[in-house]
């Protein structure tokens, strides 16, 4: 990779940390469903409206759509509005890799190296010390944050499986079109759950303050963090190996903690930073493989193209280069 390439890798690095802050800021206004699903509506219209469908089967696509949009961004934006801290949130939602490579063992019959299965024993112990930290410290809202965000990352997961089954003619356009998707269930768990008026109250009091902080927080989270983010990497995975482009994104939870520390003084604890390092190397090593030819082209992974937090291992066969997903 040049140095311009490495330049773009890295600003897509902070595209997505700083997309944390910017769901942080959306959920200070919106309800949590509403937010994910309107997150998802301003995508939606315009993509039926201009962008070509995807060649891919219905039901591997309704699989990413609800994995990928629906259930991981339904609990963790739950999560964050409980009281997940922000910069923590970008780290455990790591877990989508120990998830996904367990879901390709059991249901696409991949298999794992030993290699593969240290980092992510590492990986899952890196976040069963933050999860130790959080419940010594008392912090019981916090755990049941970070258990809901576990559960976005089996949901994200999920959608890795579809997203790797649909095998689309165009990874960004696959990308584009799951946000049909999860509009019309987030809005009904807003209705069910944040009440049948919470969204439209948000929507009629953007006026104030809260509202217009919010309203930059969602143009940053679609704008920025999704479409600017997204097809940065995606060109980068269509010129260069994923081995190459991969550990790019283990990079995304070291911003998003910092700009949380930074911005929304949320300090970590000693167990958060250690945990967090043991996380990523965990999941570096877990998403290593048998190095291909630097000149090598690969065609971009579909689940690599969605910009909302990051993915650090897919359980592919052995002989096949890492695929990496980010996300928020």
């Amino acid at each position: 990779m040049t140095i311009r390439h490495r330049l773009l890798a890295l600003t897509v690095v902070v595209l997505w940390g700083l997309n944390f802050i910017a769901i942080h800021a959306g959920l200070e206004h919106f309800p949590p469903f509403f937010f994910a699903g309107l997150r998802f509506a301003v995508m939606a219209i315009p993509v039926i409206l201009f962008v070509p469908w995807p060649n891919v089967q219905l039901r591997w696509f309704l699989l990413y759509g609800i994995g990928f949009g629906t259930i991981q961004f339904a609990f963790l934006f739950l999560a964050m509005h409980i009281g997940m801290p922000t910069g923590l949130a970008s780290l455990v939602l790591q877990s989508s890799a120990p998830f996904t490579v367990l879901l390709g063992v059991l249901l696409l019959g991949e298999t794992m190296s030993l290699r593969q299965s240290g980092g992510l024993l590492v990986a899952l112990a890196g976040m069963v010390v933050i999860g130790v930290d959080r419940a010594m410290h008392g912090e019981g809202v916090a755990v049941i944050g970070i258990l809901l965000t576990l559960a976005g990352g089996f949901g994200w997961a999920l959608g890795n499986i579809g997203s790797r089954l649909a095998q689309p003619d165009s990874a960004l356009r696959l990308t584009l079109w799951m946000s049909v998707v999860p509009p019309l269930p987030l809005f009904a768990l807003s209705m069910i759950f944040d009440g049948p008026t919470a969204g439209v109250h948000s929507l009629t009091t953007l006026g104030d303050h809260s509202g217009l902080v919010a309203l930059v927080g969602l143009a940053y989270v679609v704008f920025l963090g999704t479409i600017a983010g997204s097809g940065l990497w995606t060109h980068l995975l269509s010129h260069f190996p994923a081995s190459q482009v991969a550990p790019f994104s283990l990079l995304v939870p070291v911003v998003g903690i910092t700009a949380s520390w930074l911005l929304l003084d949320e300090v970590p604890t000693v167990a958060e930073v250690v945990g967090g390092v043991v996380i990523i190397v965990g999941c570096m090593v877990g998403m290593s493989r048998a190095r291909r030819s630097d000149h090598a082209t690969v065609a971009p992974d579909p689940t690599a193209s969605d910009p909302t937090v990051s993915g650090c291992a897919t359980g592919a066969p052995d002989d096949m280069a890492p695929t990496v997903r980010p996300t928020v």
